[in-house]
């Protein structure tokens, strides 16, 4: 039997059932049928142990099964191949607009003058509130709908101040 750690991890972070639900986003009555002991998809598990700061396996104190073993370690590699897939995107991201500032850079130092400066500092300041701008309303939603295991860095931040 897979016994359930997910009472005690609740209780340690003084949380009510509806509170742990509420953070989840699974029902009330699914965190009261996992606590009792009754199966849930990996998806249900996922979400509950995202909203207490663990992984799958740490929501149980000993996994028995091989079957839900394998299914568990199959979704943590996920978890971690699409984490580090998005990490790959958003820095090619980052390393674009790395690479047109320095190209900016140049031809505004190039220029000279007061159009060199204001060309300057029209992408480094401006640029930088566009760049992230487009990441939070263009790549984030596309990340989260192609990688839905990942999380952004401002989702890991939240979560572990939450």
């Amino acid at each position: 039997m897979n016994e359930s750690r997910i009472v005690e991890l609740r209780q340690e972070r003084g949380w009510t059932q509806d509170k742990l639900a509420t953070k989840s986003g699974v029902g009330i009555r699914t965190i009261q049928r996992l606590e009792a002991g009754n199966d849930a998809s990996l998806e249900t598990l996922s979400l509950v142990a995202e909203a207490l700061h663990v992984t799958v396996r740490e929501l149980f104190t000993a996994i028995e099964s091989d079957e839900l073993s394998g299914r568990v370690d199959s979704l943590e590699s996920r978890v971690k191949d699409q984490q580090a897939r998005r990490g790959r995107i958003t820095t090619a991201w980052l390393w674009l607009f790395i690479g047109i500032g320095v190209s900016v850079s140049l031809i505004s130092f190039a220029a000279r003058g007061q159009f060199g400066w204001v060309l300057f500092l029209g992408y480094w300041g401006g640029g930088s509130l566009i760049f992230m701008a487009l990441r939070r309303l263009y790549l984030d939603p596309r990340l989260d709908e192609m990688l839905p295991l990942s999380r952004s860095k401002a989702q890991l931040r939240a979560q572990k101040r939450g």
